[in-house]
């Protein structure tokens, strides 16, 4: 079967390029076989890999990546590896409540996986660090819903703790918040250095992995094609997010929005003063279509990146000028939030791919013998992509666990009306929202 689109990422990924350079992992130009293949190098494929290497200590494993390790998805979102519930789709992230709970249980051990990689690769601090995270109010309306949510985190037990204004204003500088509702249990990434030093220790592990060889190709047996080489393995898990349509898997179920990204560039002592507040700090916005928020002091200094807008592309891709014409907002949420930082421009702009279903479920399991998904992670790449990439490893293995069993038995992905519907509705949609978000943008 032929694959039918590589991906396409818009715009530098900030994440890798503030990052000291590394040498390159090797491109595949020849035919090699393994035992275990698998396609993608983020989260959820980095994750597998090393899943795969605890159960299987002496087995040849390869992983391919499509790009350069790091600049992909996995190194365009914003950091955030949230334990919580975070439903984008609801108005104050929560859900029902039993499948609440199960959720935060299978993002917590997602997060103590991530921080046993980090230890045991040797990782920069920087690449994960457990500090919580804060949903930022700039309004009375987003003020309830961190209410609403509140209600929501008591009854499922889980402490929070409610900022007024001040409180705000000593974290980020700005005034530009009313309120804020902190919980402790997200962690932080570098997304870009985590990755890398992911796959820096795999590699370390006798991991095999190839960069800038996308896969042309797979036929049942199992072997995949790239432009110069190809693998024959008995197993395969793909680990390629909404890609997998471009698989011939989960045809229609799938949905594939783009958010977008900007990073100011470094800012200077000066400018640190001005701004005042933390060294470092995350919000999320009160609102699910609001802006998000992060200040980084790290390896590549001291910035500001702004996120917001989403947009449904169903080709996988978006044009230039989009990314530029979003960046227009960025700026406007940025001088909105940080008056006192008006010389101060951005860097880098960019776009990174989101997969949803309908039903807000994975793309995941045993598609035919011997081929796995671990797709599909609905805006939560960073916790449940590592998640579905540990217990696709296990299904492979045969290593049975409850959290494998209540994975996957949840429905798979539901059908999309045709494409037009699709298009037009959810565009709407997110229009809308944002549109209501208001000062929340």
């Amino acid at each position: 079967m032929q694959v039918r689109r590589l991906p396409v990422d818009p715009g530098t990924a900030a994440w890798d390029a503030i990052l000291p350079a590394r040498a390159d992992y090797p491109v595949l130009d020849t035919k090699i076989t393994a035992d275990w293949l698998v396609i993608g190098a983020g989260f959820a494929g980095l994750s597998a890999a090393r899943r795969l290497r605890q159960l299987h200590p002496s087995a040849r494993i390869v992983v391919l990546e499509a790009n350069r390790v790091a600049t992909g998805p996995a190194g365009r979102n914003s950091g955030f590896m949230i334990d919580l519930p975070h439903d984008l789709s609801s108005k104050d992230y929560g859900g029902a409540l039993d499948r609440d709970a199960a959720q935060t249980a299978e993002n917590r051990f997602a997060i103590k996986f991530a921080a046993g990689a980090v230890l045991d690769y040797e990782m920069h601090p920087e690449a994960q660090v457990l500090s919580g995270k804060i949903n930022a109010a700039a309004t009375e309306k987003g003020h309830q819903h961190n209410a609403d949510y509140a209600v929501h985190l008591t009854a499922m037990n889980e402490p929070f703790e409610i900022y007024d204004a001040a409180q705000m204003r000593d974290i980020t500088g700005t005034s530009y918040y009313q309120s804020g509702l902190f919980t402790p249990g997200t962690a932080m990434l570098q997304p870009a250095q985590y990755i890398r030093g992911l796959a820096a220790g795999l590699a370390r592990n006798s991991i095999e992995i190839y960069e800038n060889s996308p896969v042309t190709s797979l036929t049942k047996g199992w072997t995949v094609a790239t432009p110069k080489g190809s693998v024959n393995a008995p197993k395969v898990i793909l680990a390629v997010n909404g890609h997998a349509e471009s698989f011939g898997r989960f045809q229609g179920r799938l949905m594939h929005v783009f958010t977008y990204a900007s990073m100011t560039r470094v800012l200077t002592d000066d400018e640190q003063r001005k701004l005042g507040g933390a060294s470092v700090w995350g919000i999320t916005p009160a609102d699910p279509l609001g802006t998000t928020v992060r200040k980084i002091n790290g390896v590549g200094g001291a910035r500001l990146i702004i996120r917001n807008r989403f947009t449904l592309d169903s080709n996988m891709e978006v044009s230039k000028r989009r990314v530029a014409s979003v960046g227009g907002d960025h700026d406007r949420a940025f001088t909105a939030r940080f008056p006192m930082l008006d010389t101060v421009g951005m860097e880098y702009r960019w776009g990174g791919r989101l997969c949803l279903s309908r039903n807000n479920v994975p793309a995941f399991g045993e598609q035919e013998e011997g081929l796995f998904a671990a797709c599909c992670q609905n805006g939560l790449g960073t916790a449940k992509g590592t998640l579905h990439g540990i217990l696709a490893a296990d299904l492979a293995s045969g290593h049975q666990s409850d959290m494998l069993t209540q994975v996957i038995s949840q429905d798979p992905p539901a059908k999309m009306p045709p494409k037009p519907f699709t298009w037009l509705g959810a565009n709407a949609v997110m229009r809308w929202g944002e549109w209501r978000a208001g000062a929340e943008m």
